[in-house]
């Protein structure tokens, strides 16, 4: 590793101002960003830790819920109105990584991961999110474990966040903070896809910080589930996952919620899958239906065309699992 200087700012209009110097690299649990520090994929100049900022209270606003960026995974997923009235979030988060990860990992962090690609991670091969304009290795090469949608001819990385895909399929509200100015950033604009630009990965500017999530009341409390496929039960990433909830009322379906992870460039919302399913009774062939809309524009490369059907068959089983839940 380089010689870095580290800064440990004590209130976050402090901490906004190094971060947005030149150079700078936010540290939160730092499961992410140590490990790319050590491969020298990421080789930031200042280390700006924000660990003393007063960002980890899980508390209740209105009929919603505001969790602070820097509120541990495993304290998030273990959180009585977390479980309670966010189920799919706390079955995300369990689903992630290991216990080790998750008592450090943040939910700022996980919100802003990178990608576990191969190729980002190797720098003896050409990749345009780490270098842009190098060209990317993964076109051609092993994609077993690549995305289907959101992709482009520029990057077809996955983005490996349980946690996101369930604040997808919740309406969640990213709030930030840059000196005297706030945002409140629904999560679905927060990340962006590739195309030409692999290297920006989504639209806070410099120095912009995540200060806290803030989750709406729900509908889908009694009816979610997230149902992710890996290689192995722990310390995986998704082939594919599905977030899902259903809103149910006299035998229809008033509202549902359909997030996947696992196969996409970022947490993909199904949109158009959703909308056939309401007003309509739950059934296997309703939610087969919305599994083909939700894949529909599923792009695979050599080694991944497997996952277009893994995916299908994912959404299909978390939606008979939520409709079930009680």
């Amino acid at each position: 590793m380089k010689p870095v200087t580290f800064v440990r700012p004590a209130d976050t209009r402090a901490a906004s101002a190094a971060a947005a110097a030149t150079g700078a690299c936010v540290h939160a649990g730092g499961t992410t960003l140590v490990d790319l520090m050590r491969l020298e994929v990421m080789t930031p100049t200042t280390v700006v830790d924000l660990g003393r900022l007063p960002l980890a209270a899980i508390e209740r606003r209105g009929d919603g819920l505001e969790i602070g960026a820097m509120a541990r995974n495993a304290d998030v997923a273990n959180h009585a109105l977390v479980v309670e009235r966010y189920p799919l979030l706390a079955q995300a988060i369990a689903a992630g990584a290991s216990q080790q990860i998750r008592n450090m990992a943040t939910v700022g962090g996980n919100l802003l991961q990178r990608t576990r690609c191969p190729y980002f991670r190797d720098l003896g091969v050409a990749c345009n999110k780490r270098t842009p304009g190098a060209g990317c290795s993964a076109q051609g090469g092993f994609t077993r474990s690549h995305a289907v949608l959101g992709t482009s001819a520029s990057c077809i990385a996955t983005h490996p966040s349980d946690m996101c895909v369930a604040l997808v399929a919740l309406d969640a509200i990213v709030a930030t903070r840059s000196g005297d100015r706030t945002r409140a950033i629904p999560i679905g604009e927060l990340h962006t896809v590739p195309g030409d630009h692999p290297e920006i990965e989504h639209v806070l500017e410099p120095g912009e910080l995540i200060t806290h999530v803030e989750l709406p009341a729900s509908p889908f409390a009694a009816h979610a589930r997230y149902v992710k496929v890996r290689d192995r039960a722990a310390f995986a990433f998704a082939l594919a996952s599905a977030g899902v909830g259903l809103d149910l009322a006299d035998g229809r379906i008033r509202g549902a919620r359909i997030a996947l992870g696992g196969v996409a460039t970022k947490p993909w919302r199904a949109l158009e899958a959703e909308q056939l399913l309401v007003g309509q009774p739950p059934s296997r062939a309703g939610f087969e239906r919305a599994a083909a809309a939700a894949l529909a524009g599923a792009k695979p490369v050599r080694d991944n065309a497997f996952k277009v059907e893994l995916a299908r068959r994912t959404v299909v089983r978390a939606l008979e699992l939520a409709w079930g839940a009680s």
